[in-house]
């Protein structure tokens, strides 16, 4: 019975733990964000790398070359639009 207890106030330690833990650090356990991200048309996302609040993606364009877009994750806006060109 004592084993039963210390496991259930731990539990309980733990969860006012981790919601301090996101109110910290901003997040928030309420609702999750909804963002919507504008891709030129006819281009496709080929890879993604997060981090923090932000995401690059790595996109495809019709004519096979490729770009990086970094994105706002909380608000889905654009931070920065990277052409790759081919070295000389």
């Amino acid at each position: 019975m004592m084993v039963g207890f210390i496991a259930v106030f731990a539990a309980i330690v733990y969860k006012v733990n981790d919601s301090s833990r996101r109110a910290a650090v901003g997040l928030s356990t309420a609702s999750p964000v909804e963002a919507r991200i504008a891709l030129p048309p006819g281009y496709r996302v080929t890879a993604t790398a997060l981090d923090g609040d932000r995401a690059l993606l790595t996109l495809a364009a019709p004519d096979g070359s490729a770009s990086l877009l970094l994105v706002d994750l909380a608000s889905g806006a654009a931070l920065g639009r990277y052409t790759l060109e081919p070295g000389q």
